[in-house]
């Protein structure tokens, strides 16, 4: 299985609208991308300062079905038009588990 995690911190100028239509528009993909296993998504619960503003956690069987959603095009449109626009800063890995 490969796990795929996602950590962001939003600009300054990031409005509460902004980030809550992140969060809806992410929670559409399972339901257009079949070979998401498991998909967390959520802004940091702020019990330690300084982390990330939000994390991303995406299972998957297969490479193949990691790049499946990498390259999907609503997974594409969603960070276009939604995520970059109040992206300060991003992380990623993607693991064996």
């Amino acid at each position: 299985m490969i796990r795929h995690i996602v950590l962001f911190t939003w600009t300054d100028d990031a409005t509460d609208e902004q980030k809550a239509t992140v969060t809806a528009e992410l929670r559409k993909l399972p339901g257009a991308i079949p070979q998401l296993r498991s998909y967390t998504v959520g802004p940091d619960a702020g019990i330690t300062q300084g982390n990330h503003d939000y994390a991303v956690v995406a299972d998957f069987d297969s490479v193949e079905d990691f790049l499946v959603y990498r390259d999907h095009p609503q997974h594409q449109a969603v960070i276009a038009q939604h995520i970059k626009p109040i992206l300060a800063t991003r992380a990623a890995v993607q693991l064996s588990v």
